[in-house]
């Protein structure tokens, strides 16, 4: 069955909306330090407050396509299967509906609406352990709906419980797993392979604690099906990077490069490398809770992308333009209309990416002398020490506090220099490495999970200038423009920077009387009050935020009386009195039609 990435989204979406779920769009990527991640890189991760017994206001079926990020594979992106960014098609129950329904919609989808032959299906249940029984029912099921039982097989946890790793407090639970032949034509395949997975049907029954698991108040279903990946099965293809997400921009890189795909070889990896990095820069950026680069946090893992994918340009012979000329594929063609926040955020999404490619070009010419310089030198004291001892084992180590000086100096992420080491058959100090980064760091180290509205970290101070932020974009509303809208922000426990959209510079007036609104406010010791509510609820009661784009129908809300009401995921003061006295150090250009206003709280 051929089917492109847009029908592919309508058909899973019309599905469940037909079997009573709600559309509930997807959610931004950067995780709300709720459960312990950087980055949301489940479907259901935005929903765990749901899914252990919190009403949800769009009801009890929702479903969704939510993009997801993981950062883990990174150094494996260039084959033909790994991604840094993708998405995930979901549908969840909260307490109604359980095994006897999901398996048979998911039977119903797979094959009756994405055309799959039910014979040559195969889908595994959990055997059972100490902690958990063995889930006959679901097996039951299967084989009722007309799968052969000797095409359903018993797994043990590592394979058919599904949990997110390095949390507690969160839903768990057995899964079943479905599975088709990778080439459907090959006569009698061996499970599991000539098989490939595309989804799976999570029944949370359980929460995970410190101890082990206790059950859920109630049962509910997590339905996670790959969309990348189901696109790739559905369209007869091997190879992720030929799927309609990835061809234009593969194009565009073979034209820039003069350079075939097909040929494969490095030319091959580093087209891959390029489009995914790439594809995922757009998305951090364009994001509803938009990072830059930067050295630290989620900032940095950003900045490593983008840094790997300028170096795979240059090996490409095309300059680092080439990202913005790829970003705009990805933004117009691919994803504006999945994701319309991208499409708003263009100028600015192409903006960074140009100013971060700049920076780089300025010190990678002279940040690969410097490695050289590193690699010359154990070469020649390996040499040398050759020479006088015979028995000497060649040394192949670049030293920790010289991996620094490339990242402080630089710019190069530690990743990059062992990636260039490797290259050399060399390794890395890490840990050397790691000490002179902590103590480089240590004023604004971060723990995963912990980013949130531009923070780097979640101390006292941080959620003061975050909630600062607020009353700052209020102000400037009030005094510039009311179409003045937040474009970025970066927070540390010293400062606080906030970019927005603004034509020219502002008066020197125009900063004091800004100021000053700032701290009446705070002087009014305003509470700064917390609600959920539905999108509609928000928009009505004047909310600033994004309405008219797919960022979850369901939204965090923070109001300081009449005068600040924002959309929010970030912490918060209980009150603006805690905040002390805002002062604006500095107002300067950041991009094309965007302003920078560096501030402190005294």
């Amino acid at each position: 069955m051929k089917i492109t990435s847009k029908e592919l989204r309508q058909k899973w979406i019309q599905f469940y909306e037909s079997k009573g779920h709600e559309d509930i769009g997807a959610v931004s990527l950067i995780g709300d330090g709720s459960t312990g991640v950087m980055f949301n890189v489940a479907g259901m991760q935005p929903l765990m407050p749901y899914l252990l017994g919190k009403p949800h206001p769009a009801g009890k079926r929702l479903c969704n396509v939510q993009g997801c990020m993981r950062t883990v594979d990174i150094d494996s992106v260039g084959d033909p299967s790994h991604f840094t960014f993708f998405e995930m098609m979901g549908n969840w129950s909260l307490g109604d509906y359980f095994k006897k329904e999901k398996t048979a919609w998911s039977f119903e989808l797979l094959t009756k609406v994405l055309g799959l032959d039910q014979k040559k299906l195969c889908v595994t249940v959990f055997e059972g352990n100490s902690a958990a029984p063995r889930d006959d029912e679901t097996a039951e099921l299967l084989a009722g709906l007309g799968i052969a039982r000797d095409h359903i097989f018993y797994l043990p946890k590592s394979d058919n419980w599904w949990e997110l790793e390095g949390t507690t407090g969160t839903p768990c639970g057995p899964d079943n797993e479905w599975f088709y032949p990778l080439d459907e034509d090959k006569p009698n395949p061996v499970f599991p392979d000539d098989y490939v997975e595309i989804g799976n049907d999570v029944y949370m029954q359980y929460k995970k604690t410190e101890t082990g698991y206790e059950p859920l108040a109630g049962k509910n279903v997590d339905t996670g099906f790959g969309f990348d990946r189901m696109l790739l099965f559905l369209n007869g293809l091997s190879d992720g990077y030929q799927t309609d997400l990835f061809l234009a921009a593969i194009e565009k890189l073979e034209s820039l490069s003069g350079k075939q795909y097909a040929a494969g070889g490095e030319a091959q990896k580093a087209m891959r490398i390029i489009a995914d990095h790439t594809r995922t820069t757009v998305m951090l950026i364009g994001d509803e809770q938009g990072i830059l680069p930067s050295n630290t946090g989620a900032g940095y893992i950003l900045r490593r992308l983008m840094r790997r994918a300028i170096r795979y340009c240059k090996s490409l012979g095309i300059s680092s333009g080439a990202m913005c000329e790829v970003a705009k594929i990805f933004i117009e063609t691919v994803y504006g209309e999945a994701f319309p926040l991208l499409l708003e955020k263009e100028d600015y999404i192409l903006e960074e990416i140009a100013k971060e490619a700049e920076r780089f070009e300025t010190t990678l010419s002279q940040g690969m002398k410097e490695f050289e310089k590193c690699v010359s030198g154990l070469e020649r004291k390996n040499a040398f020490m050759s020479q006088s001892n015979p028995a000497y084992v060649k040394e192949t180590v670049i030293g920790g506090k010289q991996a620094f000086r490339l990242y402080d100096t630089y710019g190069f992420p530690l990743e990059l220099t062992q990636e260039l080491a490797a290259e050399r058959g060399l390794s890395v100090d890490e840990a050397g490495f790691d000490a002179a980064f902590k103590e480089h760091q240590e004023k604004s180290r971060v723990l995963p999970g912990q980013f949130k509205g531009g923070l780097e970290s979640h101390s006292d101070m941080a959620v003061k200038y975050h909630t600062a932020t607020h009353l700052l974009n209020a102000a400037l509303k009030s005094v510039l423009s009311p179409d003045v809208n937040q474009k970025g922000s970066n927070i540390t426990d010293e400062r606080m920077r906030f970019d927005f959209n603004f034509p020219r510079p502002m008066t020197e007036e125009e900063i004091k009387a800004t100021e000053a609104l700032v701290n009446a406010k705070i002087a009014e010791d305003l509470p700064v009050v917390y609600r959920e509510m539905t999108i509609d609820e928000a928009r009505a009661q004047n909310f600033v935020g994004v309405f008219d784009s797919k960022y979850g129908d369901v939204v965090k809300t923070y109001a300081i009386g009449e005068f600040s009401k924002e959309m929010c995921g970030g912490p918060h003061a209980e009150r603006t009195g805690a905040l002390g006295k805002f002062k604006i150090v500095k107002e300067q250009s950041s991009s094309a039609g965007v302003r920078r206003i560096k501030a402190i709280l005294e």
